[in-house]
């Protein structure tokens, strides 16, 4: 008996032999005895550009390296205490020197609260905005050790 050839096995037989020989045509070299040509091997990365990557890392990372000294006027941050974007105030100090605790939008001194921040408060009077830090105290919070102890 005779095997009729249908279309469509035809077209699949073509369609195994294309995907066998063209991964093997791709990987063969372009001509017989020909090798493939290197791809050019770029310079070292800190051949030329050292000095300039150094200037990277001098600089600071968020915007200026030390924030601007708050006016003299300006409230001084004692503490801050409650949940931030919830219910924190900021205890401060007025120019009088007493301490007042202050909500986001009130005022001492002429001085607004805009902010709180973990470790600091913002303040506005006009289109000035000053940032002002909790002090930081000298031994890092920690008691200094006695002098007859160890």
């Amino acid at each position: 008996m005779a095997m009729k050839l249908r279309p469509e096995g035809i077209l699949l037989a073509a369609a195994c032999v294309l995907a066998v020989a063209m991964p093997i045509a791709l990987l063969l070299p372009g001509g017989a005895g020909k090798a493939p040509r290197a791809a050019p091997v770029p310079a070292p990365i800190g051949a030329g550009t050292m000095p300039a990557l150094a200037r990277v890392y001098e600089r600071p990372l968020f915007g200026t390296a030390e924030p601007a000294e708050a006016p003299a006027d300006a409230p001084r941050l004692v503490g801050i205490v409650g949940r931030l974007n919830v219910d924190a105030v900021a205890l401060v100090k007025a120019s009088d020197g007493t301490t007042r605790t202050l909500a986001t939008g009130e005022s001492v001194d002429g001085w607004s609260l805009a902010s709180l921040a973990i470790d600091a408060a913002f303040f506005t009077r006009g289109s000035e905005r000053v940032r002002v830090p909790l002090p930081i105290e000298p031994g890092g919070g920690e008691a200094a050790p006695s002098e007859t102890g160890l």
